[in-house]
């Protein structure tokens, strides 16, 4: 019961990591990544799909991104879905590719991801201190119940504290990782 538990516990704070870590790969830091662009739906014989699964996706340049479409005809679509999007860039379509070119941030903008980046760590560690809440809240009523003893159920939940702290370390370290990319010039 106590080991199924941990395990739920576990896989629930892993998802909210991996949320996060894909929430920051789609941060703009004034580097170019396929990130970016990769979830960006466009319209694709009438289904919206997304670009990744329409184009090759490069990054030949730091600040740039080009998308080279399987099918040429897709182009138009693909550049209506970037233009639609929140990237803040204009695609450059030489009816081949299009590429997408990144200025480099501003102090003030640099700022603003941060605090984005910051938010999103928060909202990680709020789904990770839930999942905690919630396993506590099993923990007491499998005692309550009888199923385990009080002393299998203080040693549950100083396990299940250790799975919190690992994990909010590790959010810690992804965040500061993402910043310093964020301010790197």
């Amino acid at each position: 019961m106590v080991e199924e538990l941990l395990f739920e516990l576990e896989e629930k704070i892993e998802a909210s990591t991996e949320a996060l870590k894909n929430r920051f790969k789609t941060l703009r830091t004034g580097q170019a990544s396929k990130a970016l662009v990769e979830n960006i739906r466009a319209e694709y014989y009438g289904a919206p799909t997304g670009i990744a699964q329409m184009a090759n996706i490069a990054t030949p340049e730091p600040r740039q991104i080009m998308i080279k479409p399987f099918d040429a005809s897709t182009l138009g679509d693909i550049e209506k879905a970037i233009l639609k999007s929140d990237l803040g860039v204009t695609p450059a379509n030489d009816g081949k590719v299009i590429r997408l070119n990144f200025p480099p941030l501003t102090e003030e903008r640099r700022k603003q991801v941060q605090s984005l980046a910051k938010e999103e760590a928060e909202k990680a560690k709020v789904a990770t201190r839930n999942a905690r809440r919630d396993a506590n809240k099993k923990l007491d009523l499998a005692q309550k119940n009888s199923t385990i003893s009080e002393d299998e159920c203080y040693t549950a939940k100083d396990k299940v504290q250790d799975l919190i702290s690992k994990h909010e370390t590790l959010i810690n370290s992804l965040l500061e990782t993402k910043i310093k990319e964020i301010m790197t010039v």
